[in-house]
């Protein structure tokens, strides 16, 4: 059930996103660039997912990829989320902050650093009791480009 509440609230996010961005970025939005509707957008998608191009374009800034988008649906994930990714960021671990590190494009090889890093740097996320989701993924985006292995997630 979370994992579809996740997916769900994944899907509005990225819509939202996706509606500025068109058919978003990779080797499909490449070559359908310029063309509009649904058929030129499931391809361009289509192309992407066949080709597994577009995590290499999110890391490497090329193939028309902006990884603030990937923020923006991690932003829009702790909105509603906050105390729950605060939790089990406070523990290393959980369902909440392994979804934000599936939201950052954190791979599996990589998941266990991400969760340590937050881990141990909670008081560098979490500032104050006030602090405001937008604040909490800023802080992380800092933290990551800090760190050898995570600043290819932190673009």
């Amino acid at each position: 059930m979370k994992k579809v509440l996740l997916g769900a609230i994944v899907l509005v996010g990225s819509t939202s996103v996706m509606a500025e961005a068109g058919p978003g970025c990779g080797l499909g939005a490449q070559v359908f660039k310029g063309k509009s509707g649904t058929v030129s957008h499931v391809l361009a998608a289509t192309t992407n997912g066949t080709s597994g191009n577009q995590t290499f374009g999110m890391t490497s800034g090329t193939l028309g990829c902006n990884t603030s988008q990937t923020i923006q649906v991690a932003t829009l994930y702790m909105d509603s989320n906050i105390d729950k990714v605060a939790a089990d960021m406070s523990k290393g671990d959980g369902e909440a902050l392994n979804a934000l590190a599936e939201l950052l494009g954190v791979e599996s090889q990589d998941k266990a650093r991400f969760n340590a890093l937050l881990k141990s740097n909670f008081d560098k996320v979490f500032t104050s009791t006030e602090t405001t989701s937008d604040e909490a993924i800023q802080n992380i985006v800092a933290l990551l480009k800090k760190d050898d292995v995570l600043k290819s997630y932190a673009a």
